[in-house]
């Protein structure tokens, strides 16, 4: 698998700016503020139920703040028309359902829609940026399969395709290797860390976030308890703190990043030694290069 995808038109700069979501009575996401400076890949981490999903829907214009803004180069998000946003932000969901009663090529296809007027036909370029999507993704053998015959892996992969054949300057992904096996989950973080978008990306990985992103977020309860690059966020003190899980954190000898092993027991009380956990800080991700495709 390749990574010969067209580049996005740029890349656009995010900030979350004290972002807060209800439901009923129940806070989602709390005062949130987050950046993700053009070309970096920021991720999201955090518990099951900690306002990952709840944020970005913030962001690709699903849920619209009870108070804060989301601006993509400096616009505000919800205010602008949904066709220019679409033509800098694509979208990557978790909980997607869609069924397309369509062939592969054709969902990959729907990525150029922003770009076109209605009716136009696929040009050229139309049909070279779906076919390289395709490719990137190791998904040209599915093209002329339908959709909704597809496993859940292949699936994923067909989506992730059409968000690149969208070329966007904002990519926004909900665990985008769900139902992918190993080779393809390294493969598609790949790809992102290769964009020269900016990408946020929830990831429940602890390791993979530590290896692909730039910066980490750490979500609890709907607020973030902890953001900076992977090797000052993951800690032992922070993953017993946020995960309630003993973990040992070092610095992975060949990539140099922070390496989490979990380990069985609950997290001993602060002022208890013997947490076992060492090179938590050293290392980690400043001074290590993108890793490869």
């Amino acid at each position: 698998m390749t990574s010969t995808t067209t580049p996005p038109m740029g890349a656009a700069e995010l900030a979350v700016e004290s972002v807060t979501l209800t439901a009923g009575a129940h806070h989602l996401v709390r005062d949130v503020c987050l950046t993700a400076r053009p070309g970096e890949v920021v991720g999201l981490v955090g518990p099951n139920g900690s306002g990952k999903s709840s944020l970005l829907r913030a962001v690709y214009r699903v849920l619209r703040p009870d108070a804060g803004c989301v601006r993509v180069d400096g616009a505000d998000a919800w205010a602008l028309p949904v066709r220019r946003l679409a033509r800098t932000l694509a979208a990557v969901v978790q909980e997607s359902a869609a069924d397309f009663d369509l062939t592969v090529r054709d969902v990959v296809a729907m990525g150029r829609t922003p770009h076109k007027r209605l009716l136009d036909g696929d040009t050229a370029e139309d049909r070279l940026l779906i076919e390289s999507a395709l490719e990137s993704v190791d998904a040209t053998g599915l093209a002329d399969r339908r959709f909704d015959h597809l496993s859940g892996g292949e699936r994923q992969r067909v989506l992730i395709a059409r968000a690149l054949a969208q070329r966007p300057a904002l990519l926004v992904l909900d665990e985008p290797t769900n139902h992918l096996d190993i080779r393809h989950q390294l493969d598609v973080l790949g790809i992102l860390r290769e964009l020269p978008a900016t990408v946020l990306v929830a990831l429940h990985d602890l390791n993979l976030a530590a290896y692909y992103c730039d910066r980490l977020y750490v979500l609890r309860d709907g607020e973030v308890t902890a953001s900076g690059s992977p090797s000052d966020v993951l800690t032992p003190e922070l993953l017993a703190e946020v995960y309630g899980v003993t973990a040992e954190v070092t610095v992975h000898p060949r990539t140099g990043a922070p390496h989490v092993t979990f380990l069985p027991g609950a997290p001993q009380r602060p002022g208890h030694s013997g947490s076992g956990a060492g090179g938590a800080t050293a290392g980690g991700s400043a001074g290590r290069d993108r890793p490869p495709s």
